[in-house]
């Protein structure tokens, strides 16, 4: 097995890279602002290391599109819909079936 030469360095193409900031900013809806390198100058994210329940051990609702109030009210909506059982269905179905087979006796 031939050892590789050390000096030989793989060559990139110019012009075709996006330009690297080694400081860009990211800013969290926390508040939390901390520089990371990117490949663009600033980044707002929802959350970051200082507020995700999984780093800080606290459990948070972050909801920044109102998905946890409309999760709240399907819930509600749920729980006041009317459940029936089996049996139930299958009576109301079966009285639905009786009428239409006596409204077409009836023409």
């Amino acid at each position: 097995m031939a050892k590789k030469d050390a000096t030989i360095l793989p060559v990139m193409k110019k012009e075709i890279h996006p330009k690297y900031f080694p400081n860009a900013k990211v800013t969290c809806a926390c508040g939390n602002i901390f520089h990371v390198g990117s490949t663009k100058k600033e980044i707002q994210v929802e959350i970051c290391y200082a507020c995700h329940p999984f780093y800080t051990g606290k459990e948070n609702l972050i909801d920044t599109a109102g998905r946890v109030e409309k999760f709240k009210a399907r819930r509600e909506k749920a729980a006041k819909a009317v459940t029936r059982s089996k049996t139930e269905k299958r009576a109301v179905k079966a009285a639905k079936k009786t009428k239409k087979e006596t409204k077409k006796t009836k023409k």
